[in-house]
């Protein structure tokens, strides 16, 4: 697990530092860095408050804030309508109430707090836009962290003069890879002079390579899928289209989905209409990673979107190769026939030829995923929420008078 020790650069004099989060869902992986700054720093002796939609008070994370002194203020509509409604099934109109209602609930608890500082998470680059827009009215500085980038999602034609503003007026602009930085810019026809890269956490022990699973009794490799259960970023379609190939439907090879998410049901159902009930199997969430790493040889992620995923972080530094689509920072971190192997594109086509590589090469797993562990730990950092804790305290003038 990455470690929470704070250092004296976190724990300066005490700071207001607000925490806002534009995920709408429970919780996600876009999630992990900015809670976890957040414990961190509220941990430290800052005044520290974050505020979400849609929280569920019964969450780890959610509880483990609380418990540090840290308020958690819900953004959404009340709990009533929201169990009747979603997001993308709202009439226009009501979507526009719901922006007002989160608006108007930020807005007041950055009057009160006054905070030195504001990070709006988002879990894309401009999901965020209209919260960030709260701050920059009233005067607060403010960060983006964008956990990825899509590349024909453009700001919206009637709203892209805003989103460009709010993208200059932000202190500074993070990104989880420097393809979705370049993206970003080139999305908004602007440079981000002030933009920089910053890792996610992982849930594996920095030196916590293992050894590779022996081969079963039944012959059979075993591959995990680790992603959330939504096809339109993760592409699990896809991956259940190449297994669905009659050269695969031969061979002794099993995947295991882990995750949740919004279309398990309509994965369920792709697998029983493709007839994969024997090649692949639902391992539901599981907090515990390295469990996954142990049974299984090798991750597969075939991604349509991605910032730099997590999954791919925590195998490699399991000791895991990767068969990836090469999906936002994929290739930043993995080298193709080196510590994996790497599919040109989210495509059927793609995604079978890399999967046929790596097939050919399976007896040289154990080795690049050595080599995987290696260059992991040679590239992400042992504490990354203390590392962006420290980044945002130099961005305030009073935490480095």
């Amino acid at each position: 697990m990455t470690r929470t020790s704070v250092t004296p650069a976190v724990s300066a004099a005490s700071l207001r530092i607000a925490f806002v989060s534009s995920c709408t869902g429970e919780w996600g992986g876009s999630e992990e860095l900015w809670a976890g700054t957040a414990l961190l720093l509220a941990r430290a002796g800052h005044t520290v408050q974050a505020f979400k939609t849609n929280v569920d008070v019964r969450h780890r994370r959610i509880i483990a804030l609380r418990e540090a002194g840290c308020p958690v203020t819900d953004l959404a509509l009340p709990v009533t309508l929201r169990k009747r409604v979603t997001n993308r099934l709202l009439p226009y109109r009501w979507q526009f109430t719901w922006r007002k209602i989160s608006q108007q609930i930020l807005s007041r608890g950055l009057r009160t707090l006054a905070p030195d500082l504001i990070v709006i998470s988002q879990g894309s680059n401009y999901d965020g836009f209209i919260l960030a827009d709260v701050c920059r009215r009233l005067g607060f500085a403010y960060v983006l962290l964008s956990q990825k980038a899509i590349d024909f999602f453009l700001p919206p034609n009637l709203e892209r003069a805003l989103i460009q503003q709010i993208f200059r007026t932000a202190r500074q602009c993070f990104f989880v890879s420097r393809h979705n930085l370049e993206l970003t810019q080139l999305q908004l026809g602007q440079r981000l002079p002030a933009a920089e890269v910053v890792w996610n956490p992982y849930n594996v022990p920095f030196a916590g390579e293992l050894p590779s699973p022996a081969t079963a009794s039944d012959g059979v490799v075993r591959l995990a899928c680790v992603a959330r259960l939504h096809i339109p970023d993760k592409g699990q379609d896809l991956l259940l289209q190449v297994l669905a190939q009659p050269k695969w439907r031969q061979r002794p090879l099993h995947v295991s989905f882990y995750g949740d998410g919004p279309d398990e049901l309509a994965l369920r159902d792709m697998v029983d209409f493709l007839d994969l009930r024997a090649a692949v199997s639902f391992g539901g969430y599981l907090p515990d990673v390295t469990h996954i790493w142990q049974q299984h040889q090798a991750l597969i992620l075939p991604s349509r979107h991605e910032g730099l995923p997590l999954a791919l972080v925590e195998a490699m530094l399991s000791g895991r190769p990767t068969i990836a689509a090469n999906a936002g920072g994929m290739a930043e971190l993995l080298a193709d026939n080196v510590t994996g192997f790497l599919a040109a594109a989210a495509t059927v086509e793609a995604l079978d030829e890399a999967l046929e590589r790596a097939w050919t090469h399976r007896t040289s797993w154990p080795q690049m995923g050595a080599e995987a562990a290696r260059q992991a730990r040679a590239a992400v950092p042992t504490d990354a929420p203390q590392q962006l804790a420290r980044k945002l305290l130099g961005l305030i003038p009073a935490a480095v008078s």
